[in-house]
């Protein structure tokens, strides 16, 4: 049986474990990496009614590039994924927000590897995931539906939320 029915499900059951995690933290921003972190922050706002906002993240045979927004500089931000397999987005939103200068930065996802857990600590202030597997055996096995969507779909999730 999987933990989460789909990725705004996953979004949903991390909401209650972020809002304790984020107990006086002033005014936090949600940052959803482009594409499937959009699905699982809409499901936190849900619950816990933080904003939203996007975060691309560039994919290429070097690695990551994450384009952070000029105005984070002082915010508290709290990352937010479908998961974390190998960490290498993860890496790289931790190390961007630290270069915008953010006051905090804290990574949300539904699922992250305990061997990845123990070296993304060190890059953020707070990690917090609903699943935390012993061995790594790919992040589509937690979810009945991943119902992975692509940077065009996320956008219009976003644009379209009430928020």
């Amino acid at each position: 049986m999987s933990a989460f029915a789909n990725l705004r499900d996953a979004g949903r059951q991390l909401g209650p474990l972020l809002a304790g995690a984020l107990a006086g933290v002033d005014d936090p921003l949600l940052l959803a990496v482009i594409p499937n972190g959009v699905p699982v922050a809409l499901g936190i706002r849900e619950v816990i009614g933080i904003p939203v906002q996007a975060l691309p993240a560039q994919r290429s045979d070097d690695g990551v590039i994450i384009v952070a927004d000029a105005d984070l500089a002082g915010r508290n931000v709290v990352i937010v994924d479908d998961g974390v397999e190998t960490g290498t987005v993860a890496r790289a939103a931790a190390t961007a927000m630290v270069e915008s200068g953010v006051a905090s930065v804290s990574l949300a996802v539904p699922v992250c590897s305990r061997a990845a857990l123990a070296t993304l600590q060190h890059r953020y202030d707070r990690v917090v995931a609903v699943v935390r597997p012993i061995v790594d055996r790919g992040l589509a096995r937690h979810y009945d539906d991943f119902d992975v969507i692509d940077e065009a779909e996320a956008h219009r999730l976003l644009a379209d939320d009430p928020a």
